[in-house]
């Protein structure tokens, strides 16, 4: 895995200079498999196809608290703003966590994206590839 590359990216998104379709490609072409990002701890943990990780630092600003209570509807509902570019990903993340996201995968290869809620509530979003 490129570190530095993961670190760009990150920075890239959240300045919106860098889409989701993007981000996924960079990824697999250093090799990431999938990667978990904990809206509690405000962090990003990469796992590489060798077994190998990376973890970055999610600089969010204006955090919300993250409700017991999921809401599958306003986590998709974000979703398809972000799609639509009306929000940026500082504010998808913001919309997720007030969702009651705790923490969301993305499987690569898979091509999907979970998001847990606190009590193991989760929706389930598949994704185009490449």
């Amino acid at each position: 895995m490129d570190s530095p590359m993961l670190h760009d990216c990150l920075t890239r998104a959240f300045a919106g200079r860098l889409t989701f379709p993007e981000t996924v490609s960079k990824m697999l072409e250093t090799g990431v498999e999938r990667y978990d990002a904990d809206l509690t701890r405000l962090e990003t943990m990469h796992y590489g196809v060798d077994g190998t990780t990376h973890l970055e630092p999610m600089p969010l600003t204006n955090i919300p608290e993250v409700p017991d209570e999921f809401s599958s509807g306003a986590v998709q509902a974000a979703i398809e703003a972000i799609r639509e570019r009306q929000i940026d990903y500082p504010e998808f993340l913001r919309r997720v966590m007030a969702a009651g996201t705790a923490s969301y995968s993305v499987f690569l290869n898979g091509r999907k994206a979970i998001y847990f809620g606190r009590n193991g509530d989760f929706h389930v979003e598949p994704f185009l590839g490449k």
